[in-house]
Order: C-alpha cells, then structure tokens, then sequence
C-alpha cells in the first residue's frame, strides 16, 4: 500500500488539525496516512525520520512564526542531514503545508523552506494543483483554497480554539491536498515499479 508520511510540528492545535485534515484526504484516496508530530525541539526526532523511510510521500507541515517554519520544524530539517547524506529520501514525493493566524503571515517563506528541504533531498515537489478561490468565486471562510497558494497548502486560523478554525472551507482544502499527494504517489510508485 502507498505511505504518505505527514511530519509536522503544532504549536497550539491549529496545524495539527490541519494535518488531521490531510491524513483524512490521504486515507480517502486509498493509501496509508503515518501522522509523525514534533512535539519539541528537544524530541528525539529518530523515530520521525524512521517513520518517514519507507514512505512513497513526505508532506512537510509546521506554523508560520516570524515568517518561517517553527523552530521545532527547523530542529526536526536540521536532523534529516542523516537521511540526506545518504540519499535516503531521494526521489520521493515532497510536499508541505503551513497555518498562521493572518491571512498572509508571510507563509510563502514556510512553503518555500520546505520545498528548498526537500530538493536538497533530491525529492520531487507536489503542488495544490487547485485554483484559487477568487478564481471560482468564493474567499470565504467555507471557500476551497480561499487563501490561493500553488506552492503547498496555506490555512488559516483566528485567535480561537482548534477545535473552530482553521475554518470548513481551510479544512476541506486540507482533505483535497492530502488527496492530491496520495494519488501522485500511487501514481509514482506504479511508475517506479
């Protein structure tokens, strides 16, 4: 069966919903979700980077804080240096997802953090693949990609509980980027095989 490995780091519950969120997309399209939280940056983060070697796909997940990836993320990036001098992760699937509480937040950086990690592991980025939700018409909190990333999966969440925001429209995103990874990993797989 196809493994999507989801590794991310929450610092409040939001992103972690969001990575639920993902998963759930992911197990819709007939592969394996492995949900790998960093709780800390003093984790031990060997058994992530376990879980994530015989994954097809790595979806890279972690707030936006001062316009970059939590420092737990960072910590958890700087330790794969293992995996990458032996090209464990090479030509995998990649892709990432981000959450802060403005809309912008400068998330763009996160997303680029994580595509940059994971071309220097010589893996392949997936994209939304999803219109903005200007271009059909909805930006509303139940809108499907409100927020208008390409790079990587981009949501939202007010200064509530997780338990309500990131909002429908954020989390259905979720679901159809999850989607999105699994089938390209299926996709890929069959390629390889």
């Amino acid at each position: 069966m196809t493994t999507v490995a989801i590794v991310y780091h929450s610092g409040y519950g939001h992103t972690a919903v969001v990575a639920e969120h993902v998963a759930k997309g992911v197990t819709e399209a007939g592969a394996q979700a492995r949900l790998l939280r960093i709780t800390g940056a003093d984790q031990d983060m060997a058994p992530l980077l376990e879980g994530i070697a015989d994954a097809d796909a790595v979806i890279f997940g972690a707030p936006t804080y001062m316009g970059g990836p939590s420092a737990p993320f960072k910590v958890f990036a700087d330790a794969s240096s293992k995996a990458w001098f032996t090209h464990a992760w090479k030509d995998k699937l990649a892709a990432g997802f981000t959450n802060s509480l403005s809309l912008s937040g400068d998330k763009l950086s996160t997303l680029e953090y994580f595509s940059v990690l994971a071309a220097q592991h010589g893996m392949v980025w997936v994209s939304t693949g999803l219109l903005p939700g200007a271009a059909l018409g909805d930006v509303s909190v139940e809108g499907v990609n409100r927020i208008g990333s390409s790079l990587g999966l981009m949501t939202q969440s007010d200064n509530a509980a997780p338990d309500v925001t990131p909002g429908a429209g954020d989390r259905k995103t979720a679901e159809l980027f999850g989607t999105r990874v699994a089938e390209a990993a299926k996709r890929w797989a069959r390629g390889a095989a």
